[in-house]
């Protein structure tokens, strides 16, 4: 299912995700927060991650210092590992690629299956699918996430 087909009605609550909670997921929880807060919305706005690796650790120094640079907060913000209960108290799960998806798919009760979506499937004027991580690589793949997260959380949004 595609974000365009999802009825985005009377979402009180949206979790993204991604592998270790410190690069991409931290990024799209401090820049949907911001977007959201703009338009005078209130949402439970969370992240977490498929691995359990980073818990408690702050997002990623890089990907602090390019959300940072572009106005985002991430106070607050402190990896932890997806849990079964998280099915229950979000409304809308948004995974950065295929991979989570799959980690995700095998820890939700099969009812909630239908919460789980692809961050990308919101993103208007942007041909990928998948957010990359940055991790391993420069100071742009950081922005590039940016980029992408803010197209995603724009037209998550702006369907809302």
């Amino acid at each position: 299912m595609t974000g365009k087909m999802l009825n985005l009605k009377g979402i009180n609550s949206v979790l993204f995700v991604c592998m270790g909670n410190i690069c991409r997921s931290p990024s799209a929880e401090a820049v949907f927060r911001h977007k959201m807060k703009a338009q005078g919305l209130s949402l439970k706005v969370d992240s977490a991650g498929t691995l359990g690796a980073h818990a408690k650790e702050k997002p990623d120094h890089r990907a602090q210092k390019a959300g940072i640079a572009r106005g985002y907060s991430f106070d607050g913000i402190k990896a932890r590992q997806v849990t079964v209960q998280d099915f229950s108290d979000f409304d809308l799960i948004l995974a950065m690629d295929h991979d989570n998806i799959d980690e995700l798919k095998k820890i939700a009760p099969p009812a909630m299956l239908g919460k789980i979506h692809l961050m990308l499937d919101f993103a208007v004027g942007h041909e990928e699918e998948q957010v990359p991580d940055p991790y391993y690589g420069g100071a742009k793949g950081f922005d590039y996430v940016l980029d992408l997260v803010e197209a995603a959380s724009d037209g998550l949004l702006a369907k809302m």
